[in-house]
């Protein structure tokens, strides 16, 4: 039996990569409100960590999230099923595209409903040949749950591969999510891990001041005329060359040597 007791939202540091598991594997990682509260509170502690640089979103192996667990919704009369946040709130919505760490995906098993949207708010995508994926709100009578599949999803894959996706709520496997460039890469189910962490770790070797810039601008320019995309350029540029991470980075290069960096 399932220990009742154990976190099923667990987070830990490994060098500067904060690691953040769903871990309920009887039932394929489903959210419960309960979980899905946690996983919010425990991304927003993780991305405020200042001893981490990137985040990894995983799962126990053989799963990811098979969305929101139908049980429990069912405990809850149809009307009484309230947003679990004002539009305002997108970190309730977006926990993970609102992070200001670059994230990495590491997808071993089905990502359907919620869980498909979990990895669309993620930066970088990466999955096992066990990998599925689905958008399959059209089939419980609801839109996608967290608004990524009718705005990121389109970003990532393009309009029609979106929309196809999304009116049939077909389920995709880890070749097809490769070929629509959904994901990065599929390696074994054994290699995931190891391969997001290094993917991660090469990513904090860079300055957390320019990695959270970075993803804003990027994030922000999606829907930005260029005229307004170059102000919130330039503005970062100064910042950039206010900077102590900027400092750093051109005197390790000076001195031949690693940086040093502190993200200020």
């Amino acid at each position: 039996m399932p220990d009742d007791t154990r976190p099923l939202i667990r987070h830990h540091v490994d060098g500067k990569v904060g690691v953040i598991t769903i871990d309920r594997p009887e039932k394929r990682n489903a959210m419960t409100y309960a979980m899905l509260a946690e996983f919010i509170q425990v991304v927003g502690r993780a991305d405020d960590d200042p001893s981490t640089v990137a985040l990894v979103i995983t799962g126990v192996p053989g799963a990811f999230c098979a969305g929101t667990d139908l049980a429990d919704l069912a405990t809850v009369p149809g009307e009484s099923r309230g947003l679990r946040g004002s539009a305002q709130e997108r970190h309730k919505w977006w926990p993970l595209a609102q992070a200001r760490k670059p994230t990495v995906c590491a997808i071993d098993g089905p990502a359907v409903g919620m869980g498909a949207e979990f990895t669309s708010q993620c930066d970088l995508r990466l999955a096992s040949p066990n990998a599925r994926f689905a958008w399959n709100f059209v089939h419980r009578g609801l839109v996608p749950d967290t608004g990524a599949g009718t705005w990121l999803l389109p970003r990532i894959v393009g309009l029609q591969p979106a929309l196809r996706l999304l009116y049939t709520g077909a389920m995709i496997d880890a070749d097809e999510a490769l070929r629509l460039g959904y994901v990065l890469d599929v390696v074994s189910s054994d290699d995931l891990l190891p391969a997001a962490m290094e993917l991660a770790r090469a990513i904090a070797t860079g300055s957390p001041h320019s990695l959270g810039l970075i993803k804003s601008l990027v994030q922000q320019g999606l829907t930005a005329a260029v005229g307004e995309h170059m102000e919130r350029h330039t503005a970062a540029m100064v910042a950039c060359f206010q900077s102590d991470d900027h400092r750093e980075g051109v005197a390790s290069f000076l001195e031949k040597r690693p940086a040093h960096f502190t993200g200020h």
